[in-house]
């Protein structure tokens, strides 16, 4: 063979790499300067970050390679004029080329999922002065248990966290499998009935961020949402101490309990005490169901300006604790918890009845 046919059969090949390279650090300086997540708003999103930015500079490139190669072998081997009925050229395998393919992808990946696994591991690390909380997930609701030292808890729909404090979420499901997410954590881990599962997270930025499902759950999985209320470390011990107390109202949207033997429940504070309209929203009924009063206008659930129109208190009640005993029409069983009647307070499960016997009911 010629120098000069050499040279041009060299050419092609040049001319890819070239590309390839431009194209490659055009797409890591794209993928790099796009903003993929929320904000940041705990010590482990910054390093999740990180890693996400690593796979793409690794990523980019090979995805550039494999679409060159693909396109480059498409033009130059493709059929030409009267070639139909032939069948290709003979080709013989090479066999230090395939050990090269074959090794280098091995070694990246290798490389890569130790990577990976190392800044996983450290960013799972029990810290000193760590808080446990105990998450329930359900069909279609989250909720949150703080243990405390002298073995009472306390109990709300929305999670707050006291800012730079770490924390160890013990996650459990009480019917099917859920996923426990805050995105600007970004951490997240399945809720699997029977087992409970862990993960750590220090949040590090004040403000209110959303508590999502991740894992398909059912058809109230769109509107499993909760809230998440990252607090300065002396707001978040007043509230604490303030739902420790029976007597003190609930923190707006949150319902609060005390366990343990012989101990008061807060269920004991007076109905008039319970804002009924604002809880139909934090116990996570507006995400379900239409009820015009409290701006709902959800539609996994019956419409409740249309359900109970007529309804007798008892028939109210009996729909929020045991919402299988008589199923709306074009609806189906399973679908709203039946955990209501323990994680609602007698008192909260009165002034929900009175309410929507007042809003809907007539």
């Amino acid at each position: 063979m010629s120098e000069k046919s050499r040279r041009d059969q060299r050419t092609p090949i040049l001319l890819l790499v070239v590309f390839g390279a431009i194209a490659s650090g055009i797409g890591i300086a794209i993928g790099l300067a796009i903003h993929w997540f929320p904000v940041q708003a705990s010590t482990q999103a910054p390093k999740i970050d990180n890693l996400y930015d690593v796979l793409i500079i690794v990523t980019v490139p090979i995805f550039v390679l494999v679409c060159l190669i693909v396109l480059f072998s498409a033009w130059k081997f493709k059929v030409r004029p009267g070639e139909e009925m032939l069948d290709g050229p003979p080709i013989h395998g090479n066999t230090k080329l395939e050990v090269v393919w074959t090794a280098i992808p091995a070694i990246m990946l290798v490389a890569m999922c130790s990577y990976a696994y190392a800044r996983l591991t450290n960013i799972e690390q029990a810290q000193a002065n760590e808080m446990t909380i105990n998450v329930t997930g359900q069909q279609f609701a989250w909720s949150y248990e703080y243990p405390q030292a002298d073995g009472k808890s306390v109990k709300s729909d929305i999670l707050y966290l006291p800012n730079n404090r770490p924390v160890r979420f013990s996650v459990h499901a009480l019917d099917v499998i859920h996923d426990f997410w805050v995105p600007a954590f970004r951490m997240k881990i399945d809720a699997v009935p029977g087992i409970t599962t862990h993960y750590r997270v220090t949040p590090d930025r004040l403000g209110t961020y959303a508590v999502v499902c991740a894992e398909l759950c059912g058809l109230g999985h769109s509107v499993m949402r909760s809230t998440a209320k990252v607090v300065p470390p002396a707001t978040f011990n007043a509230w604490i101490a303030k739902q420790k107390n029976p007597g003190a109202a609930s923190a707006p949207g949150a319902t609060t309990s005390t366990t343990g033997a012989g101990a008061p429940t807060s269920g004991a504070a007076a109905p008039a005490a319970v804002d009924a309209k604002a809880l139909f929203s934090s116990a996570g009924c507006s995400g379900c169901h239409t009820l015009a009063d409290a701006g709902a206008n959800g539609a996994v659930g019956p419409n409740l300006d249309k359900t109970l129109k007529g309804k007798s208190a008892d028939f109210i009640r009996t729909s929020i604790v045991k919402p299988d005993a008589e199923i709306a029409p074009g609806f189906q069983a399973g679908i709203m918890p039946k955990t209501f009647g323990s994680t609602l307070k007698p008192a909260e499960i009165d002034a929900l009845v009175t309410y929507l016997g007042k809003v809907a009911g007539k």
